[in-house]
């Protein structure tokens, strides 16, 4: 179901709004990141070792042993899950180039991100409806 004009307009004040107050979280949501499929591979095998070393632990009496496997699981599981680190420097982002500020400075040439696809298509149809 399309949304109506006003919900449309609502939608695109409300987007504005955010990129405005937090840019930096704007660009976070704006993102299509995606992580590499090797980093999976090396958190399931870490995790693996860990659940291991926590059974080897707990069957032999060794809690030293079943400490040190628990960690190895929770420190491949947050391998998994953190975002994939970045060369240091301004961060580029689809609005422009992320300061360390949190401010975002306009590049030369962008491809064009989901909220000037949707400035676009909105000035577009206030164009077609005469206002």
């Amino acid at each position: 179901m399309p949304l109506s004009e006003y919900e449309q307009r609502v939608l695109e004040q409300m987007e504005r709004q955010l990129t405005s107050d937090d840019p930096r979280l704007a660009n976070t949501l704006t993102q299509r990141g995606h992580r590499p499929f090797g980093r999976y591979v090396i958190a399931g095998v870490g995790a693996s070792v860990g659940l291991l070393l926590l059974v080897l632990g707990a069957a032999n009496s060794l809690p030293w042993l079943g400490v040190i496997g628990f960690v190895v699981m929770f420190a491949a599981v947050a391998f998994a899950f953190a975002a994939p680190h970045r060369a240091s420097g301004p961060r580029s982002g689809p609005h422009g180039v992320v300061q360390s500020d949190g401010k975002v400075k306009p590049t030369a040439r962008q491809k064009p991100g989901f909220m000037s696809r949707l400035e676009e298509r909105w000035e577009r149809r206030r164009g077609e409806s005469g206002r």
